[in-house]
């Protein structure tokens, strides 16, 4: 079973950008959908990407939300799932998780995840 474990958050001014990552060991990551989750303070944890690369390529899906300023991908030579943020708003604020679920992904947000990473923490200030 896949073991992850969360890196790169911080505290950033609004306006930056921010690259967090999942390392994952005891397995690959091809074999997984991986997905990118959010918590704010006193909010449920918000699902919002997802990749799977276990057909070679790169199948992702990013929730409006987000899309056009976040991008998820993926090293499989570094076993390493990455979350690019760009243009950071305070609203960005949240614990990030990543998550993973083996085999493919379902439609959009559909998949239910049973593997999860600790966390990293992103705040944004302005």
């Amino acid at each position: 079973q896949v073991h992850l474990v969360e890196s790169g958050g911080g505290s950033v001014q609004a306006g930056v950008s921010l690259r967090v990552s999942c390392a994952a060991s005891g397995d690959s990551l091809k074999n997984y959908c991986m997905g990118w989750f959010r918590q704010e303070p006193g909010k449920e944890r918000e699902g919002f990407a997802s990749i799977y690369t276990g057909t070679g390529i790169s199948n992702t899906y990013i929730t409006d939300s987000v899309r056009g300023r976040f991008t998820i991908f993926q090293d499989n030579t570094k076993n390493i799932l990455y979350l690019q943020m760009n243009d950071l708003t305070l609203e960005d604020t949240a614990m990030y998780s990543c998550a993973a679920a083996r085999g493919r992904c379902g439609a959009g947000l559909n998949t239910t995840y049973n593997i999860w990473g600790q966390g990293t923490q992103v705040t944004v200030f302005s």
